[in-house]
């Protein structure tokens, strides 16, 4: 029986290695101006306009709690697609592609750091990396979809 792979973008929050997978993403941005638009949780930046589409951005940081920071010249957006709308993601440093073998694929344990357990699909061992896999569907609440959505004047 043939080894199954899973294909994730890696990117860096804080010290922490995370990864999304492949098929979600449809690019890996620079930082850019970010509109701002009022009503929206703290962790909605606000849009961009990325090739005509106007697309809400989160900042990963503010969204796990975690201490927010400047961004640097590395500072990357993961444009992701989360039930049918693009989102762009905020996160410290998009590192490389990877493949990850599926039976390296662990559960995630009941706390990850301070990320809840909700956003994580699963905890990967590599070598001596241990990368954090988000479940992009929890990263966003129906609710906040919601909100996103009114963002874009798509609602």
């Amino acid at each position: 029986m043939s080894e199954e792979f899973m294909k994730v973008i890696v990117f860096q929050l804080k010290e922490e290695e995370y990864g999304v997978p492949v098929k979600y993403v449809g690019s890996i941005e620079r930082m850019q101006n970010i509109t701002r638009v009022p009503g929206t949780p703290e962790f909605v930046k606000g849009v961009i306009n990325l090739r005509g589409v106007v697309t809400p951005i989160i900042d990963l940081r503010e969204r796990f709690d975690l201490e927010i920071t400047e961004y640097t010249e590395s500072t990357r957006i993961i444009i992701v697609n989360i039930a049918d709308k693009e989102v762009g993601m905020i996160v410290d440093s998009a590192n490389d592609v990877i493949d990850i073998p599926e039976s390296t694929i662990e559960p995630p344990p009941e706390v990850v750091g301070s990320v809840e357990a909700d956003y994580i699909h699963g905890v990967a061992k590599l070598d001596k990396r241990l990368l954090i896999l988000l479940n992009l569907d929890k990263v966003l609440s129906k609710d906040e979809l919601k909100q996103i959505q009114t963002v874009e004047g798509t609602s």
